[in-house]
């Protein structure tokens, strides 16, 4: 399910797309002296992109609001690209150089956003803070969270799990707190390890 034109909501975890930013949903526009309502159309699209069909996503970071941020695939089809390319989203180049050519062609044809007067959704996110959730302050206790070499995270990400099934079916867990494919939802105790194996108890 599409939130808006550049995050999905998958197995109860919101997903970011990487490297793109697409007006807010309830983010205007204006194109020739008339109101569009841009945020809608992103989020129209997306959502027409994915609904119904199996998305794939590689994991590429976390952000500070505990999103897992990822490039995700339809059929093949990245869709930070077709959000680029539909002139729905501006590319992000500090994080990621894949969008920017597809950028400057529709920026040059004047597709979709860059054929109109919009804020950059960053800048309309300043202006509109309400927008943004709270960052997410609550962590594990330090005595419980993994210690591992730079480097780690970025040799080993890649995989977003539904569930625990899945990530033992993987053969990935158990999954730390800060490990890729960790999420809060798979640890039940709130202890930093998801996926942990049952222990009986005496």
């Amino acid at each position: 399910m599409a939130i808006d034109g550049d995050t999905l909501s998958l197995g109860g975890e919101r997903i970011r797309l990487h490297g793109i930013d697409a007006p807010e949903s309830q983010q205007t526009c204006t194109r020739q002296g008339d109101t569009w309502h841009c945020g809608q159309d992103a989020t129209v699209l997306l959502a027409s992109t994915v609904n119904g069909k199996t998305v794939l996503c590689r994991q590429r970071d976390v952000d500070s609001y505990r999103r897992i941020v990822a490039t995700c695939t339809v059929n093949g089809l990245d869709l930070g690209q077709a959000m680029v390319e539909a002139g729905l989203a501006v590319a992000l180049p500090q994080f990621s150089q894949a969008y920017v050519e597809a950028e400057a062609r529709v920026r040059r044809l004047g597709i979709g956003i860059w054929g109109s007067q919009f804020d950059v959704p960053s800048d309309y996110r300043a202006a509109h803070p309400h927008l943004d959730p709270p960052p997410v302050t609550r962590h594990p206790p330090p005595h419980q969270m993994p210690e591992s070499p730079v480097g780690t995270r970025r040799q080993s990400e890649g995989v977003f799990y539904r569930n625990c099934a899945a990530a033992w079916a993987a053969g990935a867990a158990p999954i730390y707190y800060g490990q890729p494919g960790y999420r809060p939802e798979m640890d039940g105790d709130g202890d930093g390890v998801a996926c942990e194996p049952y222990r009986r108890r005496r």
